[in-house]
């Protein structure tokens, strides 16, 4: 049976019609939840102390951090002003290359400050071991790589961190100015549900 025309234009019109009465949920950018809408009814915020070594190895056949990008001056810098590397970095219970890796440091840091070596730090602390395996938490902030320790903030995380915040404080362990690799000690305390 063909549909003519003349009949389909009722059709089409009744069809248009009835879509635009039909009630819908008016859209809306944003709204308040309860902790119960997003599983967080009974949970209570928990402290928990991280305690693991981040190995940034930049020389050698198979390096974790490799440079990405610098300006025409970075290598003249003082400071290396400029410089950005993408990190895969290991994070070993202990300080040793062949300790057991409990995480990865992915992201990138780069050499943001023109009077000392200051790097922006974005990274993910992507950890694979034990209740926090498949877990991250994100870092976003300046670490002054000469002080003896510093604090860089925890913005972030993704499950079992999330609505993560806190800070880590970051200590070099050992640096070797030949190749430029370096462990760096770590002690994260984070907030989470």
């Amino acid at each position: 049976m063909a549909i003519t025309t003349p009949t389909l234009k009722p059709l089409i019109f009744t069809i248009l019609f009835l879509t635009s009465t039909l009630p819908t949920k008016p859209q809306q950018f944003s709204e308040y939840l309860s902790r119960k809408q997003i599983g967080l009814a009974g949970r209570r915020e928990k402290l928990s102390h991280l305690h693991f070594y981040f190995h940034d190895i930049v020389s050698g056949r198979h390096p974790t951090a490799v440079r990405v990008a610098q300006a025409a001056s970075t290598n003249t810098s003082a400071t290396g002003f400029g410089l950005v590397a993408v990190i895969d970095d290991p994070l070993t219970i202990g300080p040793e290359k062949g300790s057991r890796i409990v995480g990865r440091a992915q992201g990138m840091y780069g050499s943001a400050d023109l009077t000392n070596v200051g790097l922006l730090m974005v990274m993910n602390l992507a950890f694979t071991e034990g209740k926090f395996n498949g877990s991250t938490l994100s870092v976003l902030g300046r670490n002054a790589v000469f002080s003896s320790v510093r604090e860089i903030p925890i913005v972030g995380g993704s499950g079992v961190f999330r609505f993560a915040r806190g800070y880590a404080q970051a200590k070099t362990h050992e640096l070797n100015l030949k190749t430029g690799d370096a462990v760096v000690e770590y002690n994260v305390y984070v907030f989470h549900y």
